[in-house]
């Protein structure tokens, strides 16, 4: 069965913008553990490590054993419904307006029956893939979609609450000289991005890539200096209502040692453009697309930042660049604060060292720029809230968040 959406109309501008209502956002501090889980794509339950009993739903101890020796492991995510419930009338006004709504009973394979909303086609006795996902209050919930057959979920309007697909969506990337750009506006196209808007500074400077950008054809290049606010406002006045999808990409990556008397400039430069630059766009953009985010098919969906690892932990020789990163990171957390209850969501993408020019000394596991830009487009896809690309950044999560000591003096060594 087919359900995928179609291309909206084009919103008629004498009608009100709908106002972003939240969806209910109380969960006890036990439910918490899943939103690491669902922030990241992962589908993980509470799961007793002395009996191994899944639970569901969250719990202090184990139901089997009285255990308080639980945690948040992935489990299986197949299920079998054993029945299913269609909610015509709500008493919370954020769901009156997605009326109705689908939610079953189902019996997963690792042990516990959970609710979770379900497409419209799901039916009584049907096999399901489960998955977590955050809603727009930034708490996670679980949906499930049949398990053989089409994945495609675009027609559910309640699925679509919990992601941000590129899918008809009109994108704005931030920074044109970056080596992701490329593959990125390649692969938001191919998920079926509406348009491409894509950001140069002082494009009469050499551009290698230029031809090959507007060579895709529904991608706009335009005049963007981050490190500007005139030029920024400039551009939201054309096309801050017009952003479902914000990605700044900036990038300055210089060496350099703190004891250099040049180091200083090159964090100021560095943060004009990552960090201030995030500023003027959070300042011009943040507010248009916040009233947006509750806007149906027309809605402002996601902004998304493309950070370092190293936005973790310090870089010795990038030590201006970490700092940066480290500023980045900060302002996507109040960001996300902020826009809680809009629908807007704010994903970060953390990258290891990638294959390009300033890094060509480093040997290799390097990522890929187009790797890089379809995790982006992965992570949308999947609602998700945070995503690690590539072997150096997943192996860095694994181990900061074990020994975050042992990782900063293992970088001593590089």
């Amino acid at each position: 069965m087919s359900i995928q959406r179609q291309r909206p109309p084009r919103k008629n501008p004498l009608q009100r913008t709908t106002a972003p209502l939240p969806p209910p956002a109380r969960r006890s501090r036990a439910a918490q553990g899943l939103t690491r889980a669902a922030a990241q794509g992962q589908f993980a339950l509470h799961t007793c490590q002395n009996c191994q009993t899944v639970s569901y739903p969250a719990r202090d101890a184990c139901p089997k054993c009285l255990s308080e020796n639980l945690v948040v492991a992935a489990v299986q995510s197949g299920g079998t419904i054993l029945s299913v419930t269609t909610i015509q009338i709500s008493g919370e006004p954020y769901f009156r307006r997605l009326a109705p709504a689908r939610q079953a009973l189902i019996v997963l394979d690792c042990g516990p029956t959970i609710v979770a909303e379900v497409r419209p086609d799901c039916v009584s006795g049907m096999r399901v893939h489960a998955s977590l996902h955050l809603d727009k209050a930034g708490q996670p919930v679980i949906y499930a979609r049949p398990e053989n057959g089409d994945a495609n979920s675009d027609a559910d309007p309640h699925w679509r609450e919990l992601v941000a697909d590129p899918l008809h969506r009109r994108c704005l990337i931030t920074d044109g000289r970056n080596p992701v750009t490329l593959p990125l506006a390649k692969s938001l196209l191919a998920a079926g991005a509406a348009k491409v808007v894509i950001g140069v500074s002082e494009r009469w400077k050499p551009f290698a890539v230029a031809a090959k950008l507007e060579a895709l054809g529904a991608v706009e290049l335009v005049d963007l200096d981050l490190a500007d606010d005139q030029s920024v406002s400039a551009l939201a006045s054309d096309y801050g209502a017009k952003t479902d999808i914000l990605l700044h990409t900036a990038l300055h990556l210089r060496p350099g040692s703190l004891m250099s008397g040049a180091e200083l400039l090159k964090a100021r430069d560095a943060m004009e453009v990552s960090y201030f630059g995030a500023l003027r766009l959070a300042h011009h953009f943040g507010p248009v697309m916040r009233s947006r985010g509750a806007d149906r098919d027309n809605s402002a969906a996601a902004w998304v930042n493309l950070l370092s690892i190293f936005a973790h932990l310090s870089w010795p020789g990038f030590a201006a660049y970490s700092a940066t990163q480290a500023a980045s990171l900060s302002f996507s957390q109040a960001l996300r604060a902020e826009m809680r209850g809009s629908g807007v969501r704010v994903l970060d993408v953390f990258t290891g060292p990638m294959e390009i020019d300033w890094l060509e000394h480093l040997p290799p596991p390097k990522v890929q720029p187009s790797a890089v830009a379809n995790e982006i487009v992965a992570a949308l896809k999947g609602g998700e809230e945070e995503r690690w690309v590539g072997d150096v950044a997943k192996d860095f999560r694994e181990r900061f968040a074990a020994n975050p000591k042992e990782i900063e003096r293992d970088l001593w060594q590089q």
